[in-house]
């Protein structure tokens, strides 16, 4: 191949890939949400992508694939064309699932780009309101009486709501059953009907219910209070020490997904979460928004992966 063909192939490919991040997109993208519908993953998500459907003058379509602490959503992300038309939108479930499977269908650092985190809050011990448990201390000391009498629900094996009640279990210093459900809204509706005991619920998703009357708050999972339910308690306040843990939520894209279209994606949702109005809707649910660069988040993502390796060694959980 002579050099001014070489030369001119290369002009070529240069101009379609500038000529296709500019168009990006221009057909709907399809963003698959790893928990099920009323889920905290899938409410936070739906507020961002509707701002980020209005700039981009493109419908983006929610998919949830629930199941598995939200791997199964994740390995048809990691298995779709790279080309910004297949996002995922996860939890810290993401950064778990690595410690708390044996085998993944993917391979959590190498089949995704890191685009953007979305926001933190905290889960919240929720249990039934006519439930006999009033404080933090009612319940650790109901359950060391009888160990492995109280059940907590919670959202899959490797979910954040899984990882609060194995640390709360560690700092209590006793024994419960433990319920897996393939998301949210199906334990809260278990916790309703009396079938389970108690559950640590992303706020976001019981915040309705604790405040129509129907749940009883008995703590929040970070280290201070949140604005949205300031008379709840931290599990510090409760007595319990090293026992915090927030959720996180973020997006991500298939590995080889170019870099152009990464950063217009990554731009836009940030955007987004600076807006006022999406600030203010994710606020009155109990988040705080998260800025970071595809870069950072990247950091970010591997410093939790490496957090909860941690937390899941020390509290002897054995990957499936």
């Amino acid at each position: 191949m002579g050099f001014r063909r070489l030369f001119l192939l290369l002009v070529l490919s240069v101009a379609s890939c500038a000529s296709f991040s500019q168009a990006y997109p221009n057909k709907p993208v399809r963003v698959i949400i790893s928990f099920t519908p009323g889920s905290s993953t899938d409410i936070v998500g739906r507020i961002v992508m509707q701002k980020v459907s209005e700039y981009w003058g493109q419908p983006m379509i929610a998919d949830n694939r629930g199941g598995a602490g939200g791997s199964i959503g994740s390995r048809e992300v990691a298995a779709a064309a790279a080309d910004g038309y297949t996002l995922l939108i996860n939890s810290t479930a993401h950064a778990v699932n690595p410690a708390i499977y044996a085998k993944l269908p993917y391979d959590t650092l190498k089949d995704f780009i890191d685009i953007s985190p979305l926001a933190i809050q905290p889960n919240v011990l929720v249990v039934n309101a006519t439930s006999p448990y009033k404080t933090v201390a009612d319940l650790v000391a109901a359950a060391k009486a009888k160990p492995g009498s109280i059940n907590f629900g919670h959202a899959g094996v490797g979910s954040g709501t899984h990882l609060s009640t194995e640390r709360f279990i560690a700092a209590a210093g006793t024994k419960v059953e433990l319920v897996p459900f393939k998301g949210t809204p199906e334990v809260i509706t278990a916790l309703m009907s009396n079938s389970i005991d108690c559950y640590w619920a992303p706020i976001s998703a019981a915040l309705s219910a604790i405040k129509g009357g129907k749940l009883r708050a008995l703590a929040v999972s970070t280290t201070r209070r949140n604005p949205t339910l300031p008379e709840v308690p931290t599990l510090a306040d409760g007595g319990l020490k090293n026992a915090d843990s927030a959720l996180w939520f973020g997006v991500w894209a298939p590995a080889g997904t170019p870099p152009d279209v990464v950063q217009k994606i990554s731009a836009d949702t940030r955007k987004a979460l600076a807006d006022p109005g999406v600030k203010e809707r994710l606020h009155a649910l109990g988040n705080d928004t998260m800025d970071m660069s595809p870069a950072e988040f990247a950091r970010f993502v591997r410093d939790e992966i490496v957090i909860y390796q941690n937390v899941i060694t020390a509290a002897g959980i054995k990957p499936q």
